[in-house]
């Protein structure tokens, strides 16, 4: 994901980095280990999360253009952990953290597309010692959420399992080796990729509890993926439809 967002653009580094890259392991070991009520609330958790990550993407590209890297990531990573703290409060299940999520998706995507951010691909050489840190760091956020906070509320399980990792260290290699602007566009095309973690979690949340878990599971990520094929080939048909038209 990281390599994609670096050589692929942030468009389809974006739809790429929706993927349940962390929330898929971290699932996958819980439900066999935990009941299925447990993994229901924490994925119902996740969801919420979901709305959490929203904003932190949305609040590094205001505050990227007057901080630096480090200052602007802590400081979105910090807004995150209010809003998955509030979030994790809302009442309500599945139906209406859905529609909290699309009100505020469809809000954060009017402004972006009001500041008028470029849209560029950055060729640069792989750096295998980031991918190692963020994979590192990824694996970290699995292990905290399944063996660690499993004796802890099975919501907070799954808000610590949606931390976004790989969004903040992507945002901070972009903004301090290929600069801000690179940096706030993958963060905001990522807004719309996340649409596929919501579908994951809405239908693991949903059916766990109704469908054998591991069927539950495989059929939650089948459609998250479907939903990132989705918002791939729309992205390819919407850049298509722009070149016929400049031409």
């Amino acid at each position: 994901m990281s390599l994609a967002a670096v050589r692929l653009g942030p468009k389809v580094g974006g739809v790429l980095a929706g993927t349940p890259i962390v929330l898929g392991p971290g699932y996958f070991f819980m439900i066999r280990e935990q009941s299925d009520s447990f993994v229901a609330d924490a994925a119902l958790g996740s969801l919420h999360a979901m709305l959490a990550t929203l904003i932190f993407c949305l609040s590094y590209v205001l505050l990227a253009k007057r901080l630096g890297a480090f200052a602007s990531v802590a400081c979105s990573a910090f807004i995150w952990i209010l809003a998955s703290a509030i979030a994790d409060q809302l009442p309500g299940g599945v139906l209406l953290a859905l529609a909290l999520f699309g009100v505020t998706l469809l809000f954060s995507r009017v402004y972006i597309n009001s500041i008028g951010l470029s849209s560029k691909t950055v060729s640069a050489p792989v750096r295998w010692g980031d991918l190692l840190v963020r994979g590192v760091l990824a694996g970290g956020v699995v292990c905290l959420a399944t063996i660690l906070l499993v004796n802890v509320d099975p919501a907070i399980s799954g808000i610590v399992l949606s931390f976004p990792i790989g969004m903040l260290t992507i945002a901070l290699t972009l903004h301090q080796r290929y600069g801000v602007e690179v940096a706030r566009v993958t963060l905001a095309n990522t807004q719309l990729g996340m649409l596929s973690l919501v579908a994951f979690c809405a239908v693991l949340s949903v059916s766990i509890e109704l469908l054998p878990s591991g069927f539950a599971f495989w059929l939650s990520l089948f459609l998250s993926l479907f939903v990132s094929t989705f918002l791939w080939g729309f992205s390819r048909l919407e850049d298509s439809r722009r070149a016929v038209y400049k031409s």
